[in-house]
């Protein structure tokens, strides 16, 4: 039987004092204490690696694109890419070496999360459905390629509530240059229920959180006037809400603003990483002078104290009760190159990007490893596709919607495994028939969090809509 909230709550908000109990039931989660199995993991983070990492250059190790490096690639098909036509084979501008004790093969420029290997399950035979960006990006964000889903945080929120009524239970960390495809799409509650949207926080900028205080220029707004101003808004909604049975916009208006009020407190001590211990600061890539660090151009220094920062900021909320994370690597495009598209040069883009990923990533895990608090979060890395084994105009590499790589770890994750494998390029999936998609990471995700990703639904425009649409199986050869 399928647990409908949507329908469960209609039949409470009659009026005012309805509005009051959805709320209340909107904070604590309806699947709370009545999951579907017993969870491993309480909350999420979802790495987002924007514009399609290349899995071949970073974390899937291929010898053949050595021995081949510099012929004309042939996979014995004809292949159709996004910007260009196959080139030569490309070996990874950077070696590889075996890393823990599980012996896993990483890239030197993300060496740090061999710190980290035996935490890791990578699964190396991820597909999409599309090399396009935005599609590839919503995918990832939504379980499906096109616009008008909730996120997974969204449906995070929705089915667990929150851990804590001074803070969001999905918050979204994005690049510090800008958004990525899609912007405010990845992170949006569409058709459930409008609190459950992401709050979007900038850790380091001058205003990390928009309109949480009063503008400078305001001295006009006094106490008084504040107080009358809230009981006149609280007259006109208790109206508002007698004409509008079951519409569930004004509720999630009364709670932003109530979590507004409350966040002006609370947002401020989680986001100050500057108590943090001088060890944990250095361990993020942390910068001494601050995320004034110059940005502009990509480099190392830069990429590790924004990410580092991000990550860290994204511990002190999860301890803090966030349910939901995402932490963006990357923005739309752009040039010079601020993202994960590297079709002029993988070296000069993901260089930096993947140094500062991994710097930030191993930190986190260490981190929430030594508090306890690893064993029930999920940590997901993850992209919009990969990039293909030949070369594009020599030096950079073209969109792989065909085969990809994610990692996950925590959560009753199974640490230091490899499930599926691509092929001897990275090109395709070794066993095409069994090849993990999206969805199957979702239903992962949700059945380590208690839910069951079939159960899961809301009535929408006729249909039983769901994170994974009518597909998904769990991955349970990477489970602990």
């Amino acid at each position: 039987m399928s647990i409908d909230r949507r329908h469960f709550l209609a039949g409470l908000s009659g009026g005012f004092p309805g509005l009051a109990l959805t709320d209340l039931l909107a904070r604590d989660g309806v699947l709370s204490g009545t999951l579907h199995a017993p969870p491993r993991a309480k909350r999420v983070v979802q790495l987002f690696m924007a514009g399609a990492a290349s899995h071949v250059d970073l974390f899937d190790y291929k010898p053949q694109l050595e021995k081949e490096h510099g012929e004309q690639w042939d996979p014995g098909e004809e292949v159709e890419l996004f910007q260009s036509t196959p080139g030569a084979s490309m070996k990874s501008v950077w070696d590889f070496q075996r890393y823990g004790k599980c012996g896993k093969h990483l890239s030197e420029v993300v060496a740090p999360l061999g710190d980290v290997i035996d935490d890791l399950a990578f699964v190396h035979n991820i597909v999409g459905k599309t090399g396009v960006h935005s599609q590839g990006t919503l995918l990832q964000t939504t379980g499906f390629n096109r616009p008008g889903f909730p996120s997974a945080g969204s449906w995070v929120s929705y089915a667990l509530g929150s851990e804590n009524e001074n803070l969001p239970a999905f918050v979204v960390l994005p690049d510090h240059r800008g958004l990525a495809s899609n912007g405010t799409k990845n992170w949006s509650s569409m058709f459930l229920p409008a609190q459950h949207q992401g709050t979007v926080i900038r850790p380091g900028a001058a205003t990390p959180i928009d309109d949480l205080f009063p503008p400078k220029d305001s001295d006009f707004i006094t106490p008084g006037a504040d107080k009358a101003g809230f009981q006149l808004l609280g007259k006109m909604n208790s109206r508002y809400a007698e004409e509008r049975e079951g519409d569930s916009r004004l509720t999630a208006r009364i709670r932003s603003y109530e979590l507004a009020a409350r966040m002006q407190l609370s947002s401020t001590e989680a986001l100050d990483v500057s108590k943090e211990p001088q060890y944990i600061k250095d361990m993020y890539g942390l910068a001494p002078e601050g995320p004034g660090v110059d940005d502009t151009k990509i480099n190392v220094k830069a990429e590790r104290e924004f990410f580092g920062r991000k990550c860290l900021v994204a511990r002190r909320l999860l301890e803090r009760g966030v349910r939901f994370v995402q932490v963006w690597s990357g923005n739309d495009n752009g040039h010079p190159r601020r993202n994960w598209d590297s079709h002029e040069n993988i070296e000069r883009d993901h260089g930096p990007l993947a140094s500062g990923m991994a710097t930030g990533a191993a930190a986190l895990i260490k981190d929430l490893k030594q508090r306890g608090m690893l064993d029930d979060t999920i940590i997901l890395w993850t992209t919009e596709f990969g990039r293909m084994p030949c070369a594009q105009r020599g030096v950079g590499r073209d969109h792989n919607p065909f085969v990809f790589t994610n990692w996950l770890c925590g959560g009753g994750i199974k640490g230091g495994v490899t499930h599926g494998e691509s092929d001897q390029w990275g090109y395709k999936p070794l066993d095409p028939a069994n090849s993990t998609q999206v969805y199957d990471i979702h239903a992962t995700i949700l059945h380590l969090l208690g839910i069951d990703h079939e159960r899961l639904t809301v009535r929408h425009n006729s249909i039983d809509r769901r994170l994974t649409d009518v597909h998904g199986r769990v991955v349970r050869e990477i489970l602990g």
